[in-house]
């Protein structure tokens, strides 16, 4: 409701001009705003006021798109860590099993072999379809050495691939970043990534922007499915405090620039299986609504919470798997209706897995190696991937010893489902070459045709010393350097450099370059090259 007090026009503008009002607003580009703020972005920003296209991509992104095909990876988070051992039950051992878990076990009559080795419990009935269908692998001991049982540490581990130091990218961001240089200002038309829950996961963060279109909750995916946008903005009071709601409420709807072209697809498509409604069936269900109507995104991450199990164990994990079982099976139905199940590939992860031993409280703690669960028809047949860990042998901190990096797994998808040379792919996990595993996933083309394994970079930087703001330039080759600076509405400001510059390292004061006085803020610069174009935000202190 408005107070009257407050429904004053401004600018002189007529109470109820909405052409005025809508034209005072179009001014003000917040789509570009927010796409200069490397936030979200689809299609060119206007720089000079010429339209920006694409350019030459760069040497790795040539070594990235080369081989670029319309392959899906699903990533379904068990958030929380969850417990391989109750998930995967390894009954050639069930003595053992059940001594260390006298409660919290699971009966021999309540299984359900997959082999003679290995079980899974009578509530994920669902997936056994699915394994007699050769659509089911099982990774057994995966994690890594010096497990860190903080679940915050841990999940940025599995998400930057770096267990040793504090590394702020993501191996999905990494990649994207090597394959769109310029995508602060020329981002494809198509969400890169869609992720469900998970806010803070830096999976796809790179060092400029978070490349996935990310949304709290199925709920609020489904909205922007629906309709398009995050916020309605029709139902406005015709007030000052209608103003402000509008502008905050447009603003979050910009944020998410991508949501015209997910609900285009969302609505092209109709689900053809019988999802249940809960929390991850909900998320699978848009997702094959939104592959099956093209969206065009090649990596999705869903999120399935509530797998620290102190307590409470036997029930709450149950509804869990439930839950990812039933809506695994619907989910590759789903797309075989319109014969897309090929072309999808699902894997789980989860931050580590649970002690081998039961607490006090009807639960376990925190624990290290536990299995990764892969589906699809593109695994070619079932079938447990390396040994499980002796769950006799515990480490230092009485957790299982892992038998599978889990880094195996991403080299392994990166090369034989996105069909990328391993030079690349040891450039994606931070210049460390992990094991191939045998999946059974096969690529029809690789990268092995050309040379990449001495990829020659065009580095750039901004850094700040003194208030003052640098760009540091690493030359790999002697060439003719173009350098513009704008703001963050995608005007001009000026050269940096346009000029030869010799192979080598090169620092650019932003101030003294421009030659003009610069109000405090962000800015973009860009980057000329032999062709190429890359792009950054920085910041003028």
């Amino acid at each position: 409701m408005c107070d009257t007090h407050n429904d004053i026009p401004k600018n002189n503008t007529p109470k109820g001009d909405k052409s005025v009002h809508d034209k005072e607003h179009a001014t003000w580009n917040r789509r570009s705003f927010i796409q200069a703020l490397g936030l979200a972005g689809a299609g060119g920003m206007m720089l000079g006021n010429a339209a920006v296209t694409a350019t030459k991509p760069s040497p790795l992104s040539v070594a990235l798109a080369q081989n670029e095909n319309d392959n899906i990876l699903v990533i379904v988070r068990l958030k929380g860590g969850n417990d391989g051992l109750n998930t995967i039950v390894p009954v050639y051992d069930y003595a053992s099993y059940a001594n260390l878990r006298p409660t919290i076990r699971h009966q021999q009559s309540d299984l359900i072999n997959l082999n003679a080795d290995f079980a899974i419990p009578n509530f994920m009935s669902p997936l056994e379809a699915m394994w007699g269908d050769g659509q089911m692998k099982v990774v057994h001991g995966v994690g890594y050495q010096n497990q860190n049982l903080s679940h915050f540490r841990s999940s940025d581990i599995w998400a930057s691939a770096d267990d040793i130091n504090i590394e702020p990218t993501g191996w999905w961001g990494r990649y994207f970043e090597d394959l769109y240089p310029d995508y602060i200002i020329n981002p494809p038309e198509k969400p890169l990534a869609v992720q469900i829950g998970s806010i803070g996961n830096l999976v796809f963060d790179g060092n400029e922007t978070n490349y996935a279109f990310t949304i709290a909750s199925p709920e609020q995916l489904a909205s922007v499915a629906e309709n398009g946008a995050v916020h309605d903005v029709t139902n406005i009071p015709p007030c000052v405090y209608g103003d402000k709601l509008l502008f905050m409420r447009a603003t979050a709807n910009t944020t998410f620039t991508y949501a015209g072209v997910i609900s285009d697809a969302y609505n092209n498509a109709t689900n053809q299986a019988p999802y249940a409604d809960e929390e991850l069936s909900n998320q699978l269900a848009i997702v094959a609504r939104m592959i099956k109507g093209n969206l065009g995104t090649k990596v999705y991450m869903v999120t399935l919470n509530g797998f620290d199990t102190h307590a409470n164990q036997i029930e709450d994990q149950r509804t869990l798997l439930e839950d990812l079982s039933l809506s695994m099976k619907n989910f590759y139905q789903d797309l075989a209706a319109a014969g897309l199940q090929d072309k999808v590939l699902s894997m789980t992860i989860s931050e580590f897995g649970r002690r081998p031993y039961e607490n006090g409280s009807n639960g376990t703690d925190h624990g290290a190696a536990s299995p990764v669960m892969l589906f699809g028809p593109a695994l070619n047949g079932n079938g447990f991937i390396n040994d499980h860990p002796d769950i006799n042998t515990w480490d230092a901190d009485d957790n299982l010893i892992p038998t599978t990096d889990f880094r195996d797994i991403y080299f392994t998808v990166l090369t034989n489902w996105f069909c990328l040379d391993s030079s690349v792919v040891d450039e994606i996990l931070l210049n460390q070459t992990y094991q191939e595993l045998p999946l059974g996933l096969d690529c029809s083309a690789t990268l092995s045709a050309s040379d990449f394994g001495d990829i020659t970079r065009f580095v750039h930087a901004p850094f700040y010393q003194n208030n003052n703001t640098f760009i540091e330039i690493n030359m790999p080759f002697t060439a003719n350097v173009d350098m513009r600076l704008y703001n963050i509405l995608g005007q001009e400001i000026g050269s940096l450099s346009n000029g030869i510059l010799s192979a080598g390292r090169h620092t650019i004061d932003v101030r003294a370059a421009i030659k003009k006085r610069l109000s405090y803020g962000q800015y973009i610069y860009r980057i000329s090259v032999g062709g190429e174009f890359y792009s950054k935000s920085i910041l003028i202190k």
